[in-house]
């Protein structure tokens, strides 16, 4: 008995695949989305093997608005966990820009389309680097202090925290 439907952006990462590992053990329907950029399709294999299950599976990018909406068309989703980031500090400190198009489109482009298609429930995995480590120490709390970044990285997190609570509190 299948429960819900769990879209899972980049699932065949690390975490991802461990994400959708703990989903289906616990009866869920996972779609992963993965444009594969740092991970590899064999990954879906291996989730196979260990579940007995093969989550349906689409290589696209999430800047690829018109594939993603395709997406929305052809599952009912329940809910969303979006783990789809660039994700190395330093990099983000070389390439600021490559990290706030990416993380912010790709998060702005499932947004709009989970309005559209009335799923309102999202796991956003956020980061510590959020946090104004100049004012806190770990461990952090969720009531702590998220305005002072220290890279592109987490500046591109608390965007998307900020966006998230903006949809939360007016739709």
């Amino acid at each position: 008995m299948i429960l819900k439907k769990i879209l899972l952006t980049w699932g065949t990462g690390y975490i991802g695949s461990h994400t959708a590992l703990e989903f289906i053990e616990k009866w869920y329907e996972i779609v992963i989305i993965d444009n594969l950029y740092n991970s590899d399709i064999s990954v879906l294999k291996n989730i196979e093997k260990i579940t007995w299950v093969l989550p349906k599976f689409y290589e696209i990018d999430l800047k690829d608005k018109q594939n993603l909406e395709k997406v929305f068309k052809e599952n009912k989703f329940d809910t969303v966990v979006h783990f789809a980031w660039l994700k190395a500090v330093w990099e983000s400190c070389e390439k600021p820009f490559l990290y706030y198009e990416n993380n912010i489109i790709w998060s702005l482009n499932l947004f709009e389309l989970m309005l559209k298609y009335s799923v309102k429930n999202i796991i956003f995995s956020s980061s510590a680097t959020v946090y104004d480590s100049t004012a806190w120490k770990a461990p952090f709390f969720e009531n702590n202090i998220t305005w002072k970044t220290t890279n592109p990285y987490g500046t591109t997190k608390l965007v998307i925290e900020n966006i998230l609570r903006d949809l939360s509190n007016h739709k």
